[in-house]
């Protein structure tokens, strides 16, 4: 697989780095044509341990199907510190499973070492379940992320001055939808991954998608960054941020290719190398031995 240096430049006023791929003969039309390097472990139950990706139902839930999963990294050791993800899914769509066993953007991210990736639920109360489609119920879902975030960090060495939210297609609207709701949630983050689609940009048939709503939630980035990728082509999104955020700190990165998937982060390619990069540089931290 081709290591090729990535150029960047900035656009106008905007804070951005706009980063151009292009499509060559080593690349297929298809992503899942090209062979995986990684493959996200296999959910279990148990106690959490290095390098498991475990069930946890959080103890107000107990007895329900609602839970999140935590994966602790290969190097994970008591006292020592890390940065966290915190990832959800998108909506259950054709090859999406919308559930937090079928993501994969913070697996490819670490290749499993180096930080602790937490896929974490959309709560639906009245079903007693993770919701598959949007959002269950907001409020819970923000609750529950905030919660789970602070006892993470506690128990586990999360720093939390290091947690990073980040979603596929639903789960990317969701880094300002639900990451950004509410004052208190939007503290968390140091830095947000978005891949395909993203708040604002189009209306969904939800409360709160209109753009209006969208620039409610985005006020509350401030200046932290953002990695933005989309397949084929992100330039409606930057775009839209071209108005409603020109002094924001976007790194934007078009996919050569059309699947609509995250899976592409558990392949050799020189978008997933410039995302670890721009992860491990917001973390404050030398790269991991992922490359």
């Amino acid at each position: 697989m081709r290591k090729a240096a990535v150029p960047a430049r900035c656009c106008g006023l905007l804070s951005v780095v706009m980063i151009a791929v292009c499509m060559t003969a080593s690349y297929a039309a298809d992503i899942e044509s090209i062979p995986a390097d990684l493959v996200v472990p296999e959910v279990t139950d148990g106690p959490p341990a290095p390098g498991k990706r475990v069930r946890v139902v959080n103890e107000e839930f107990a007895g329900t199907q609602i839970h999140h999963l935590l994966y602790l990294p290969t190097d994970w050791e008591p006292g020592k510190s890390y940065p966290v993800i915190v990832e959800y899914a998108g909506n259950k769509y054709r090859t999406s499973l919308g559930t937090v066993e079928g993501s994969s953007l913070g697996y490819g991210i670490t290749g499993g070492e180096g930080a602790i990736w937490v896929c974490m639920p959309f709560v639906d109360q009245a079903k007693g379940v993770n919701a598959t489609n949007w959002w269950g119920n907001v409020d819970a879902t923000v609750a529950y992320c905030i919660s789970t975030v602070h006892g993470i960090c506690e128990q586990y060495g999360g720093d939390s001055s290091k947690v990073f939210i980040a979603g596929f297609s639903r789960g990317a609207i969701a880094c300002n939808y639900i990451g950004l709701h509410n004052d208190e949630i939007a503290s968390l983050w140091c830095g947000f991954i978005c891949h395909s689609h993203y708040d604002g940009v189009r209306q969904w048939n939800y409360a709160g998608s209109d753009r209006t709503s969208a620039a409610q939630r985005l006020a509350r980035l401030g200046d932290r960054p953002q990695f933005i990728s989309h397949e084929s082509s992100v330039d409606a999104t930057r775009d839209y941020l071209k108005g409603a955020a020109p002094q924001g700190k976007f790194t934007f990165v078009s996919l050569p290719f059309a699947d609509h998937t995250d899976t592409w982060v558990l392949r050799e390619i020189p978008e997933r190398t410039t995302l670890r990069e721009w992860f491990w540089n917001v973390a404050g931290r030398e790269h991991s031995k992922t490359e």
